[in-house]
């Protein structure tokens, strides 16, 4: 007989079976409940503990200039907020009001133009509205201010105990500043978007590829988990170099303020290979001031002027039709063509009379082009153009760089018999000699001069060198000759322009851009404009200035073109552009000489040098090279960008002796005398002053003393001698 009793068991498990069913309803119950009614709820709930598909975004590649400074560059930059309410949660509100004094006297020294007692009411502020996103600063600071107000007492707890936290965005910065600003090309703010230049032109290559993370919430902390790695853009190495551009600009800009210039140009080539050493768009704008906000040399297109007489005469060379035996009488200075006065500069004086065709482009003589071209091709205009087509005036070279405009030369086109010119008439050829009728960008003029100096060889302009990566070159970009452009012109007419050109500065109206230590070649060239120029006036003759050609003669290295556009007399291509051309040859040239430091040693002195206090580091890595006798040296690496302040003072003949400087006191003016105007002013305009400077030498008086309190617009003049 069974042990189990029947009668008790049953009723057990149909207990447990019912129990079982109605929790299996319940659940699927609430289930049901939880996918319908319950569901805007748990999704509210779920978008909180996780984020899918987030972008991130890569690194932007850098911008090299040919020989790998870097000119353009994306650093990180921070934005620093408070989190009120995560304050509140963690219990550290009455740590906070004990530290309140000290965090903001931190920030008062880390950001002196706000006082403290400011800084206490804005956060008391922003801790009433219990704010989860208070700005603490409403500026972007760089990475080591942002470790400075981390430091700072509070702020220095994890962001869930103290609430501070930050933003961080990928800035893009340039080291030289507004250096070749609109060639290099810029970034519109934090949005990652190229604006201008070579930034937009190769913004797909810079830019990289997005990378893509989800967050997931676990223990009160998001953890980012990566789907797909971002990955950085690629770096470009440019054919600008430093020293040129800024030796090119300081030039355009003096000559522009001594002349009051509304628009200065300046480019420089490397003959051999149409490398793009320099380019300069200065233009005054509203405030007077010259900058960078339009790139003229690529875009502007304007009537060249007498720069374009070396064209119409090298068409007339090569095919032939004369030599430079040519004679032409240009008469009093005003001669009739075709029902119109063609008159030279010096007209009032009485003209040139007769002269060879040589004379001619050396005086830069209107009649004399103009009654030379008019003569060979008056029948067959389409000749003359075809020439200057075949010259490259006229290519489109398809530059990486936004608003470029190839020139703009019309051709004769006659009716549907074929009889009768259209659109040309007979002082179209005339004036269109001397640099009229034609729409010419300085690039492509320079282009053009560049193939004289190249015997004959266009080069294409070449902005862009390589694709780099990882410091593995990924695209190659090598000097190029223009297709159809292999020899411009016949070696016998190039010879014979070369010697033209050469003449054209030793004995004609290109003087001012010569060298007394170097031949130079090139031509003037002053056209004018009734409009379409930047700082036109109604009634008042606007000017393009040019000068066009390439050093030294003998031996072309450079080619170069200056256009200065300006209102009013007086107006000479050859004494305001030929100078600048001049201040950029010699300083090329200047900078192309190298000598070793033991060279400049005197071995029979035992004196030492007077040195500046200031950045010792520099001054110690000199003295050593030339074995001076230092005490208290640097002995360490000569890490660029780390100066180290001190004092150098001379121990009896032959030893010098440096000190170094305490730290200075955050929030007080330090003591520049002694240094030189360089170390002087890096270090007061790092604090956030102003400088006024007045003499040579070094600094004697400083008008706001050593160890007064810094204040926001504070100016200090400092006295050199």
């Amino acid at each position: 007989m069974s042990k189990l009793n029947n009668k008790n068991i049953m009723p057990r498990y149909s207990v447990i079976a019912i129990v079982m069913t109605v929790i299996a309803a319940a659940v699927l119950m609430k289930a049901l409940y939880t996918m319908t009614a319950g569901r805007q709820y748990w999704v509210d709930v779920a978008s909180r503990l996780k984020v899918d598909s987030v972008q991130v975004k890569p690194t932007r590649g850098n911008i090299y200039s040919c020989d790998g400074q870097l000119m353009a560059s994306s650093l990180p930059e921070y934005k620093l907020f408070m989190d009120f309410n995560a304050l509140h949660q963690a219990e550290n509100d009455s740590l906070w009001e004990a530290k309140l004094d000290s965090i903001t006297a931190g920030l008062n020294a880390i950001f002196p133009t706000k006082s403290a007692a400011e800084f206490r009411a804005w956060l008391e502020e922003g801790r009433a509205k219990q704010s989860k996103h208070w700005a603490i600063w409403e500026k972007r600071v760089n990475y080591s201010t942002y470790k400075e107000v981390e430091a700072l007492p509070v702020f220095n707890l994890s962001k869930y105990k103290s609430g501070f936290h930050v933003e961080e965005f990928n800035a893009r910065r340039r080291p030289y500043g507004t250096l070749a600003g609109r060639t290099i090309g810029d970034m519109y703010g934090a949005k990652d978007t190229a604006r201008c230049g070579l930034e937009l032109s190769y913004d797909s290559i810079l830019r990289g590829t997005n990378g893509i993370i989800h967050r997931r919430k676990v223990l009160n902390k998001y953890l980012s988990i990566t789907d797909t790695p971002p990955i950085d853009g690629m770096d470009i190495v440019t054919t600008i170099d430093v020293g040129m551009q800024d030796l090119a600009e300081r030039a355009v800009v003096d000559e522009l303020k001594e002349i009051n210039g509304n628009v200065g140009v300046a480019i420089v080539m490397e003959v051999a290979t149409g490398d793009i050493k320099a380019i300069v768009n200065m233009e005054k704008v509203a405030d007077g001031v010259y900058r960078e906000t339009k790139n003229h040399a690529v875009s502007d297109l304007l009537e060249p002027g007498s720069v374009f007489k070396t064209a119409s005469l090298l068409v007339a060379l090569d095919d032939e039709v004369t030599d430079t035996n040519e004679i032409v009488e240009t008469g009093g200075g005003v001669w009739n063509m075709h029902g119109r006065d063609m008159k030279d500069h010096n007209w009032t004086r009485g003209g040139y009379g007769t002269m060879r065709l040589p004379k001619a482009l050396e005086v830069s003589s209107n009649i004399g082009v103009s009654r030379i071209v008019d003569k060979y091709y008056e029948k067959n205009p389409e000749k003359f153009v075809d020439g200057i087509y075949r010259l490259g005036l006229a290519e489109d070279f398809h530059l990486p760089i936004p608003g470029y405009s190839p020139a703009k030369i019309r051709r004769p086109k006659k009716d549907a018999k074929g009889k009768q010119y259209v659109n040309w008439s007979k002082t179209a050829l005339p004036w269109m000699s001397i640099g009229y009728e034609t729409q010419v960008p300085p690039i492509s003029t320079l282009a053009f001069y560049n193939a004289i100096a190249n015997d004959g060889k266009m080069m294409r302009p070449r902005f862009v060198k390589q694709v780099m990566k990882d410091g593995e070159v990924v695209m190659d970009f090598p000097p190029e000759v223009v297709k159809g452009h292999e020899q411009i012109a016949s070696p016998k007419a190039i010879k014979y322009m070369q010697t033209i050109l050469r003449h054209v500065v030793s004995q004609g109206l290109g003087r001012k851009a010569g060298s007394k230590d170097f031949q130079v070649a090139g031509k003037t060239g002053t056209a004018q404009m009734s409009k379409g120029v930047a700082g036109y006036r109604s009634g008042v003759m606007s000017y393009l200035l040019s000068f066009a050609g390439y050093f030294p003669a003998d031996k072309p290295l450079y080619s170069c073109i200056v256009c200065i556009q300006k209102t009013g007399l007086p107006a000479s291509g050859g004494g305001m552009s030929g100078v600048v051309f001049h201040h950029i040859s010699e300083g090329i040239m200047a900078q192309r000489l190298k000598w070793d430091i033991s060279e400049a040693r005197d071995t029979l002195s035992a004196m030492v040098p007077a040195v500046k206090n200031g950045n010792i580091l520099a001054a110690d890595y000199v003295l050593k090279h030339f074995d001076f006798n230092v005490k208290n040296g640097w002995g360490g690496a000569y890490a660029y960008g780390t100066p180290i302040w001190g004092t150098v003072e001379q121990q009896g003949r032959n030893t010098l002796v440096m000190s170094r400087k305490g730290k200075q006191k955050r929030g007080t003016m330090p003591d520049v005398r002694g240094m030189g105007a360089r170390d002087a002013v890096y270090l007061l305009e790092s604090s956030g002053i102003k400088v006024k400077l007045s003499g040579r030498g070094k600094v004697v008086e400083q008008s706001i003393p050593a160890g007064n309190t810094i204040k926001q617009g504070m100016v200090c003049g400092l006295k050199l001698s």
